[in-house]
């Protein structure tokens, strides 16, 4: 009897083992990411409190994907070209004041007839008050039918079934029950957002929807993001406050989504995005100045209470913001730590510091900014004793071939 255990053994012992490399080359195969196995284990430590809101965990497992979520279009359909911007808001019903409609008014205003050629705007109606949504479309649809009529303008909603449970959440940093699920729930209004949003145009700028705007913003970006052109960057900040004037990729935009959707109850949505930033490797906000959008609500939609935030970086024409084109930079001065001279060509508000040169050698400096092939070099020559006693400084232009 003993020999036939043994024997019967080994079967099920190379069973196991070869079942055991099956899961083990399946997971390092891509099929199963960390952060999933994660979550859905936290997931099943804190279960739903029903069945609806399963499925919106169910497509966590492709960050590059998009989340399934079926949306309600209640004004206005997606455009089959790409635009070069959308512009996102997440609106829910206020106990007092709506700025809504002075917001989306604002971006229309401000824009010219060949820049409202480049852009879209996506409201998500985030509230499940269905009759609050009904009404606030007909209104949106009476003074801007004309730009839903052109694609420039569209409503969503995305169905409560495809939340997840907003009771029983995390209760970090001693917030109230109330204030953490209104903050939950927003990372969630966001998510489904920037999921709609993804192959809409090029680039993504998240609003508010109590936001005044700058004259042509759209002109100021771009040639903000035509500076940046070769350089890498997640998220460039047009305001700093909160989630108003924050530009992404929209490549960026389905990664972004999943991680609001899997952290949600963890912390506010501004504290996110800093940390999705960061995990994308860019490490410091550029934050451009002056700022192209102002926070203009005074009451807060949460709880309706008072907010006086204001932008003191806000210009209504916009227009001067540097334009430097692409280039690069190169110096034979010693940098201080992090101040390089691309930061003192950058459009951000930043500046190069050189170190100190040697008391007894006579040294020649330069400076030379090299542009794309058919624009030339810009050369700055600095000839210095002592480190200190300027004796010449010579500038020229040396022309494309």
């Amino acid at each position: 009897m003993r020999c036939f255990r043994k024997r019967s053994t080994i079967p099920f012992l190379v069973a196991l083992i070869t079942f055991l490399l099956f899961i083990n080359l399946y997971m390092e195969d891509g099929y199963v990411l960390e952060e999933d196995k994660r979550q859905l284990r936290e997931t099943s430590m804190h279960p739903l409190n029903s069945e609806r809101y399963v499925h919106t965990f169910k497509d966590i497992t492709n960050f590059s994907g998009t989340i399934n979520v079926t949306y309600r279009y209640l004004a206005g359909t997606p455009l089959p070209r790409k635009k070069y911007l959308t512009i996102g808001l997440s609106s829910v019903k206020r106990k007092r004041g709506n700025y809504l409609l002075e917001t989306i008014k604002s971006i229309f205003d401000q824009s010219s007839y060949e820049e409202l050629k480049e852009i879209v705007v996506v409201v998500h109606l985030a509230d499940f008050d269905l009759a609050w949504c009904e009404s606030l479309v007909q209104e949106i649809s009476r003074k801007f039918g004309h730009h839903i009529i052109a694609g420039r303008l569209l409503v969503i909603h995305a169905p409560e079934e495809y939340y997840p449970s907003l009771d029983g959440l995390k209760r970090n940093y001693n917030d109230p029950e109330d204030r953490v699920r209104f903050r939950s729930k927003q990372n969630v209004d966001y998510a489904f957002l920037l999921n709609f949003c993804t192959n809409l145009s090029d680039f993504y700028m998240m609003l508010e929807d109590d936001v005044r705007c700058s004259r042509n913003f759209l002109t100021a970006l771009k040639k903000v993001v035509s500076s940046r052109e070769g350089s890498y960057w997640v998220m460039l900040e047009f305001s700093k406050l909160g989630y108003i004037g924050k530009l992404y990729h929209s490549r960026d935009l389905p990664r972004l989504a999943h991680f609001l959707l899997m952290f949600y109850q963890e912390m506010p949505c501004d504290w996110l995005l800093i940390h999705f930033r960061g995990l994308l490797a860019q490490k410091d906000a550029i934050r451009f100045k002056p700022s192209l959008f102002q926070h203009m609500g005074y009451y807060s939609s949460y709880k309706g209470a008072e907010n006086k935030l204001k932008d003191d970086d806000f210009e209504e024409d916009s227009l001067d913001i540097p334009d430097n084109p692409p280039a690069s930079l190169y110096t034979n001065i010693n940098v201080f730590e992090s101040y390089d001279a691309a930061k003192a060509y950058s459009s951000v508000d930043e500046y190069f510091w050189g170190k100190l040169f040697s008391l007894i050698h006579l040294k020649k400096l330069l400076t030379l900014l090299s542009f794309p092939p058919t624009q030339g070099q810009y050369c700055l020559e600095y000839t210095m004793y002592c480190g200190m006693n300027l004796l010449s400084n010579i500038s020229y232009y040396l022309p494309a071939e």
